[in-house]
């Protein structure tokens, strides 16, 4: 059968997030972690291949990212689309802008749109300007983001300077009109010589109708909200049916566990939450630096108290406490500590029995999935807006040798409300 619509991400959550919008929306889905070796599923509408290239050096990015191009190319999928994130959030240099020129450019297309909007979870555009909930994007938690901070809320300005091309904007007053409004005034811009165009949008409404008017270009990029609008472009056009069963997932046993990296502000007061009701066990970064082994100990801890509630193990901290590392290690030197001592407690866990896992955190994350040895992600039903339950099948992971699956769900961590780690399990009930 033919894959509909091949996505690149560019991590891991972000992966997720976007699976989970087109499995609600109807089409069967996997994720795969990395560029793939082999061919790809053939029983699915829609592939995504998530990255780990938001923080990696531009130039990595954009050969990772035209490396997942060529295996969807080879697969036959008839519309591309680029996910970052619904905050816009990439380097100084720019991997969003840089990843979508050689896209456009491998494509040999001369047009594509920018619309990270994603209203469900408070990202809207209004007159090119991002804002997260009630608040510019530069006045937001965004701004103290330890690796991506994000003080400008002016998209058509920041993907600018990220870009040759030029960048237009398609304004609410035209998204309002429809789909029919919003085409033409892609047809404007690109007369004006635009290559790109930021697109407004406050509403799920909108964004349906913003997918309607992309039906035909061949490459998309924005946030996983943009999705929405895209699976009835192919319906439309008699590609793809209802599929009841999209976002089934086989059952999965065993302890339950939250493993927390990110210090946003939606996974700070998530933890502090779960701390309340619920075993939990504190990676400090800072005894990490001066060489402790909290994985041994984490572990230990586990096994002593596994079995019951769920189990929370985090490093999340605060702004302040995060620059203090960073000013200590480095940056990149900081971020790796944890990343790892999280991934490696996360392989403990697992094979301590934990079959339900909570992972917040898009580095943390990637490096999870990573340690766990996951190549391919089945989407599940969702959680929260922009987080879906997965499935993932784990070599000689069950007592016997065999395989088994692990549920997992991959969390941005700027997403979901306060009591998420505590009500996630009903899901999958």
């Amino acid at each position: 059968m033919t894959i509909l619509l091949g996505c690149i991400a560019d991590d891991f959550t972000g992966g997720t997030d976007l699976a989970g919008m087109l499995v609600q929306a109807g089409m069967r889905t996997v994720q795969l972690i990395g560029v793939p070796d082999g061919p790809l599923p053939d029983d699915v509408d829609a592939v995504v291949i998530a990255l780990k290239s938001r923080t990696c050096p531009a130039a990595d990015a954009v050969a990772e990212s035209l490396a997942a191009l060529d295996a969807l190319r080879e697969a036959g999928c008839l519309q591309f689309y680029f996910k970052y994130c619904s905050t816009f959030d990439s380097t100084p240099d720019g991997n969003i802008g840089q990843v979508a020129e050689a896209l456009l450019q491998a494509l040999d297309s001369s047009f594509t749109i920018a619309c990270p909007a994603f209203p469900a979870n408070g990202r809207t555009i209004y007159k090119g300007h991002l804002f997260v909930g009630d608040v510019l994007l530069g006045e937001s938690g965004m701004r103290h983001h330890p690796l991506t901070p994000m003080t400008d809320a002016n998209l058509v300005r920041v993907l600018q300077q990220q870009v040759r091309g030029k960048v237009g904007l398609a304004e609410t007053s035209v998204v309002a009109q429809g789909a029919d409004a919003i085409a033409a005034r892609f047809a404007e811009l690109r007369e004006q010589g635009c290559r790109y165009a930021v697109v407004d949008a406050l509403s799920n409404s909108d964004l349906m109708e913003i997918g309607a008017a992309c039906a035909t270009l061949p490459l998309l990029t924005g946030g996983s909200g943009l999705a929405l609008g895209l699976p009835e472009n192919f319906r439309r056009i008699g590609l793809l049916a209802p599929h009841a069963a999209a976002g089934a997932l086989p059952a999965t046993g065993g302890w339950r566990a939250v493993v927390a990296g990110s210090c946003s502000l939606a996974t700070r007061q998530q933890v502090a939450r779960m701390r309340e009701q619920a075993p939990s066990f504190h990676v400090d970064p800072e005894r990490l630096a001066d060489g402790a082994d909290l994985v041994a100990e984490a572990l230990e801890w586990a096994a002593a108290h596994g079995g019951g509630a769920p189990l929370l193990l985090y490093a999340t901290s605060t702004p302040e406490a995060v620059q203090a590392l960073q000013a200590r290690l480095g940056v990149e030197a900081a971020g790796a500590l944890v990343e790892n001592a999280l991934a490696a407690i996360a392989q403990g866990l697992v094979k301590l029995g934990v079959g339900q896992l909570i992972v917040a955190g898009g580095e943390t994350s990637g490096a999870v999935v990573k340690a766990l040895g996951v190549r391919s992600l089945r989407i599940g039903p969702e959680i929260c807006p922009g987080v879906p339950w997965t499935s993932a099948m784990l070599d000689g992971a069950a007592p016997d040798g065999a395989a088994r699956p692990l549920a997992l769900a991959l969390k941005s961590g700027n997403f979901g409300a306060p009591d998420f780690f505590l009500t996630a399990w009903e899901e999958l009930a």
